[in-house]
């Protein structure tokens, strides 16, 4: 085992200097940490054992709560931190929102066994490569929301290339099929594209996921490179009551979530809705948002099985309350937790059926 490392060049100082980079090989998430703990002690089953690591999770945020130090010896330590300044001892907290932070500190015991284990491996510079690392709905003004009526602004570095001599293109594609080659291009630099997407379609109305892509050639002659953005892209999605629509799913023969019933009080409503983990409770949340992010919200429903949630909305929502079934739990709670960073959004464009 090795740890791999790669010298970058910091042309900011002066003489120049080079830094040394940790490449990681794999990021380990909880899945892959029971399935290592299972090997190595076959009594216990892997089910078995993220339920132990779920519950430590639990029992030190209760620890915290109680307002102690967590210490696991010779591994580290949790405790808590307030930032903030107070111009008299008299003068009210800030919101904890604000000003709670939860630290952890590794104990030197840990660092000097893994210092004197490690072997390290220096691995060859990386070849330049196109690297996307922001995409909107200029319309709207959202992230990773990709509409054919809409402006996608994409932001990074090393994107630009030239299309008119065919050297490079910018590739939009369906998780489940589907692709279009973008042609309605406005802006092409290093760091910003702007376009009018080409949506294709895919084989059902809940397939509303893509993948953005983007490759070109840095010389007249050199090899093509390719740089996809890590985020999925989602489409709005059509809904009428009573048809069973499908949301918040992937690429699948059947929707993990569908809506069943609902109430408005407008002929037609689009907002969003949104399936967010909680870490604590190893559980989903769902509930409706406006069209602004850090707008208003109805209150968030607790979601722990298959069956169905009713959502309610705000005030001006046009939306009384939306009826949602969720018939594959467990798929999901993956989905949510592998594919979208702990929170999934869908823009519904909501209408009452005959």
């Amino acid at each position: 085992m090795t740890i791999q490392v790669r010298l970058e060049r910091n042309p900011l100082t002066t003489p120049h200097s080079c830094s040394i980079r940790f490449v990681p090989r794999h990021v380990a998430g909880r899945e892959d940490i029971a399935a290592d703990i299972a090997l190595r002690h076959p009594n216990f089953s892997k089910s078995d054992i993220l339920t132990i690591l779920n519950s430590e999770d639990e029992v030190i945020a209760l620890r915290l709560l109680n307002g102690e130090q967590v210490t696991k010896e010779g591994s580290c330590s949790w405790f808590l931190s307030f930032t903030g300044r107070l111009d008299n001892m008299d003068d009210p907290l800030p919101p904890l929102d604000e000003c709670l932070q939860v630290n952890v500190r590794v104990s030197t015991a840990f660092v000097e066994r893994i210092r004197q284990q490690a072997h390290v491996e220096r691995i060859a510079a990386t070849d330049k490569l196109p690297v996307i690392t922001s995409a909107e709905d200029q319309v709207l003004g959202l992230k990773n929301v990709l509409r054919s009526d809409g402006m996608l602004r994409i932001t990074g570095s090393n994107l630009f290339f030239d299309r008119k001599a065919g050297i490079g293109q910018c590739l939009i594609e369906g998780t489940h099929n589907g692709r279009a080659v973008q042609t309605r291009l406005g802006t092409i630099s290093n760091t910003e594209i702007t376009m009018m997407p080409d949506v294709p379609s895919q084989a059902q109305p809940w397939h509303n996921e893509y993948r953005l892509s983007l490759t070109t050639r840095y010389t007249a002659h050199g090899s093509p490179r390719t740089g996809i953005y890590k985020h999925l892209l989602r489409a709005p999605l059509a809904v009428r009551i009573g048809d069973n629509a499908g949301i918040l799913s992937s690429s699948g023969a059947v929707p993990l979530v569908t809506v069943s019933d609902g109430v408005l009080y407008v002929d037609t409503v689009r907002l969003r809705v949104q399936a967010v983990y909680n870490t604590p409770d190893n559980e989903l949340r769902f509930c409706l948002l406006d069209m602004t992010e850090g707008g208003q919200k109805g209150d968030e429903v607790r979601a722990a099985d298959d069956g169905i949630y009713t959502l309610n909305g705000w005030s001006d929502s046009g939306v009384t309350s939306l009826e949602l079934m969720v018939s594959d739990y467990a798929a999901l709670l993956a989905l949510v937790r592998t594919s979208y960073g702990n929170r999934l959004v869908d823009i519904l464009d909501v209408s009452m059926g005959s």
